[in-house]
């Protein structure tokens, strides 16, 4: 690992394999997308038609 300086910012040079394994850390972290059922998902699918008809 590297520390530059340029333009008074502090910058951080590491070999890609160190990056990657940072990179797919910070992937795991994240909180996936909740995934509806097939009930909730007609029930959600119901009430986003139901509200574009009454903008309509």
């Amino acid at each position: 690992m590297t520390k530059v300086v340029i333009d008074r910012k502090n910058y951080v040079i590491l070999p890609e394999k160190d990056f990657l394994v940072l990179q797919k850390q910070a992937s795991s972290k994240a909180r996936p997308e909740k995934v509806f059922s097939i009930k909730e998902a007609r029930e959600y699918s119901k009430k986003l038609i139901q509200g574009w008809a009454r903008e309509k």
